[in-house]
């Protein structure tokens, strides 16, 4: 009698890394089927894409409208900036929305297996699944996915965690596979022309508030017209001549004040994170670690502190921009290769 094909969901985004995914599963003999997630009203060009793509690989697709469920990643995006924080609501979105709704939804309709098209990797280890680096770091999205539920590594599946974007669209043109909208964005998909400020300012019209732009010694500088405009290590559009380069150094939304100082006043060799999520078992003393502060962020040799549910991070040397509302997540090495140990979000800056 003839195996019984396993059965995997493919979240389909109408972009060229999951119709890959896609396709290399089919190859592989798994039993596909796929979804669309609508999230915002700006998802149908690539909810007809990605129709587009099913069909071309004869898998079935499912449209789920989560635009309510999204409303809670739309409230976390207002009320950070509210805070006078830089929120990171891709990496909330992944564990809510698309490892946590998504998932939900595979296992009701039979499927065993979660897959998408991230660069990154599942990898067991005494039969123990762990959340990796991708094998090429250029592409690596490990980190946006570092605060997912432990308990769904075990049936995820990243087809494109061993491949270059390069491979991808060379392994597309022999498969005659082209995906017609942009392969890759750094926006947030709920923001038009990557302009968050009107996104921001449409929903949550009380954050237009004038305030002052000091130094750090308390000196009045400028004017502003909303903490919201603005993050840790901003140089740029700050509307303030000091003859050098200052930056965002402080953002104080109590005070509605935002301080400017110079490169030196950004520089930090710690800080604290809380909401602490660990991927492997949960460390109780000290452990060193490569951290990344931000998702372009190549990371930095530290020491990581638990304590309780947060942690502090003491660096070797002082990293630039600490930034409270991003995520940190922490790296250790592992058979070779970068392992996800844990994430957090940044609260504040320590000297």
């Amino acid at each position: 009698m003839a195996q019984k094909r396993k059965k995997v969901l493919i979240a389909l985004s109408g972009g060229l890394d999951s119709a890959m995914a896609a396709l290399l599963l089919q190859e592989r003999g798994f039993d596909c089927t796929a979804v669309f997630m609508v999230t915002s009203n700006l998802a149908q060009a690539a909810q007809t894409e990605a129709e587009r793509i099913a069909d071309r690989l004869g898998i079935k697709l499912d449209v789920l409208d989560l635009r309510s469920d999204f409303e809670q990643i739309l409230d976390y995006f207002c009320s950070e900036y509210g805070r006078g924080r830089t929120p990171n609501p891709c990496v909330v979105c992944n564990r809510r929305i698309k490892f946590g709704r998504l998932w939900d939804f595979a296992r009701g309709n039979g499927a065993g297996s979660l897959a998408t098209g991230h660069y990154a990797r599942i990898i067991k280890n005494n039969d123990q699944p762990g959340l990796y680096e991708a094998a090429y770091p250029a592409k690596d999205q490990s980190y946006a996915l570092a605060m997912i539920d432990r308990s769904v590594l075990g049936h995820i599946i990243f087809p494109m965690g061993s491949f270059s974007k390069g491979q991808t669209r060379q392994m597309a043109a022999k498969f005659g596979l082209v995906a017609k909208q942009k392969e890759e964005s750094q926006e947030i998909c709920f923001i038009p022309d990557n302009d968050y400020a009107a996104v921001l300012e449409r929903l949550e019209p009380e954050l237009v508030r004038a305030g002052d732009i000091a130094d750090s010694s308390g000196k009045i500088l400028g004017r502003h017209d909303g903490v919201h405009k603005f993050t840790i290590g901003q140089r740029r559009g700050l509307r303030v001549a000091m003859g050098r380069p200052y930056y965002v150094v402080k953002i104080d939304a109590k005070t509605n004040t935002v301080t400017l100082g110079p490169k030196e006043e950004l520089m930090h060799r710690g800080f604290t994170a809380t909401q602490v999520n660990w991927l492997i078992d949960r460390r109780e003393g000290p452990f060193r670690a490569n951290v990344k502060i931000r998702y372009n962020d190549n990371g930095s040799s530290a020491m990581v502190l638990p304590q309780a549910n947060s942690v502090l991070v003491q660096f070797d040397e002082a990293v630039s921009a600490i930034t409270p509302g991003q995520l940190a997540v922490f790296y250790i090495q592992q058979g070779g290769n970068n392992r996800v140990a844990g994430g957090g979000w940044i609260e504040a800056a320590a000297d």
